[in-house]
């Protein structure tokens, strides 16, 4: 064994922390997985289905009850509303929606999972590597944008039908900070490995070289 691959090795705790990495990420996966289809199954069924349901800002406040009697005006910005009959234009977005849920969310943790794997065996950089990072950035940023665009459709469908089109409540909502600075923090780490990357292979071309002259 060369120094180069001594120093690269990693130590039983690293091995241990990816191992646990990968183990935790499957219970992830699982149990998301698992709520998603019991929600699945909760909106097709479509009786008494509680739906989380945000407000917009400019609205009138509620009274909200005291327990020494009265009241106080508060601002709503979300609550839950259980929908006796839920309605197919409310359930099949709500149902895209989680089936996206479990899309992204496995695609993401079998990348990192196949990425913790492979350094476990040795290698941290390569190009593999790169577009496993890439993957699981791009599918968590689109996926997640997509499961918010379907939990609105499904709010507001809920909305209108509860209160029978009686609320103007027609509510999508978007982060832009929050968007910006995860597409940001991917592409940073996925510059990071592809660098990495090509340093990697520009040192071990120099040390093919170097034992060349020798």
């Amino acid at each position: 064994m060369t120094s180069t691959d001594k120093d690269r090795a990693l130590s039983r705790g690293d091995i241990g922390a990816l191992t646990g990495f990968c183990i935790s990420g499957f219970v992830i996966a699982a149990y998301i997985t698992v709520f998603s289809i019991i929600r699945i199954i909760e909106l097709a069924g479509g009786v008494n289905v509680p739906v989380l349901v945000e407000f917009a800002g400019d609205r009138e406040p509620v009274d909200l009850p005291l327990s020494t009697g009265g009241s106080i005006p508060v601002g709503l910005d979300s609550a839950t509303i259980t929908a006796p009959q839920l309605p197919a234009t409310a359930a099949v977005p709500g149902i895209l929606g989680q089936v996206a849920q479990i899309i992204t969310i496995v695609v993401v943790i079998g990348c990192l999972i196949l990425l913790a794997r492979s350094i476990v065996r040795g290698r941290i950089f390569s190009r593999g590597h790169t577009a496993l990072v890439a993957t699981a950035g791009i599918t968590g940023l689109v996926g997640f944008s997509v499961v918010r665009f379907f939990d609105n459709m499904l709010a507001n469908a809920t909305v209108a039908a509860v209160t029978d089109n009686a609320v103007d409540n027609a509510v999508i909502t978007v982060e832009p900070f929050t968007f910006i600075l995860a597409a940001f923090v991917i592409a940073l780490i996925a510059t990071v490995f592809a660098i990495g990357d090509r340093l990697q292979r520009h040192n071990a071309a120099l040390e093919n070289d170097t034992k060349g002259l020798v």
